[in-house]
């Protein structure tokens, strides 16, 4: 049994690195991993330690890539903002994938009042654009870092509700659920040892590419000021101070901007590549 499952999970990883950019994805988002969890043994400094003698300096040996107007070392900034952007995607999908698929399970299942009280709610959700929906419960709910989990989270949640709604409506009413009753199983069982199992692969799919996406976002509220708390470390929030000092030292805007942009390339890709691992008819040509 276990020789099985080890052959299986070897033909899941070829297909899922049979391509050169799938591949190119995943080290991508390993290099910011390791970056993000080593940060404090990959830079002699600290990401609020100041040095006022030395602000706005341009690349040199000391600093890589020069410091901003609090004389803080960018590049080490940089690291430590690869694990607040890393820690915000993670928990915020983590918090709409386990919401939107309970949401989805549980209107879907039962169907009826239930299915259509949550679906008006969703389709109401879905009619905002999600970034300023987020804007708004950052409104609500403050700026800082355990907030912006949950702003983000929340903000995602109907994707997953509907996406998880219409795959149970697909299989609920297979034989083996049908059997399952007949045999005098309860809802609950049906729910998470046939059906939840059986949905998973699209939200995995869809958490993946999410969790760029939710990064994305993030910066962009930084950027907005609407993100975590200065002096945290934040790309979106160092793109914003950098945009006023493109003259003195572009890199202070340009670094961390570049750093946002191969990460959601990263998951994007990495999503896709799941996508067709876990299902062969949708093998792409990426």
């Amino acid at each position: 049994m276990n020789q099985e499952r080890i052959k299986q999970w070897k033909k899941f990883f070829r297909r899922l690195f049979s391509r050169k950019l799938v591949v190119v994805a995943a080290s991508l988002v390993l290099f910011f991993i390791i970056a993000a969890v080593f940060a404090p043994f990959l830079t002699p400094y600290g990401p609020y330690q100041q040095d006022l003698s030395n602000v706005l300096t341009k690349p040199t040996t000391a600093h890589w890539l020069g410091t901003d107007r609090s004389g803080r070392d960018v590049l080490t900034r940089i690291l430590y903002g690869a694990r607040t952007s890393l820690a915000i995607g993670v928990v915020s999908v983590a918090i709409a994938a386990v919401m939107g698929t309970l949401l989805g399970l549980i209107s879907g299942y039962y169907g009826g009042l239930v299915n259509m009280v949550l679906s008006r709610i969703i389709d109401m959700m879905m009619s905002i654009p999600s970034l300023m929906l987020a804007l708004a419960l950052a409104l609500v709910f403050g700026r800082n870092m355990g907030s912006l989990m949950i702003v983000l989270g929340i903000s995602t949640v109907p994707t997953y509700t509907r996406l998880m709604n219409v795959q149970v409506l697909s299989i609920k009413n297979a034989d083996y659920i049908m059997a399952e009753k007949v045999l005098g199983a309860g809802n609950i069982r049906i729910l998470f040892t046939h059906i939840l199992p059986n949905c998973l692969s699209p939200i995995i799919v869809l958490l993946t590419a999410n969790i760029g996406m939710t990064i994305l976002a993030e910066s962009s509220l930084s950027f907005l000021g609407m993100g975590v708390n200065p002096p945290t470390a934040s790309w979106g929030g160092m793109v914003s101070d950098g945009t006023t000092q493109l003259l003195i030292n572009p890199v202070f805007a340009l670094a961390p901007g570049i750093c946002i942009m191969l990460l959601v390339f990263g998951f994007n890709v990495l999503g896709d590549g799941l996508r067709d691992a876990l299902d062969p008819r949708l093998r792409g040509s990426i």
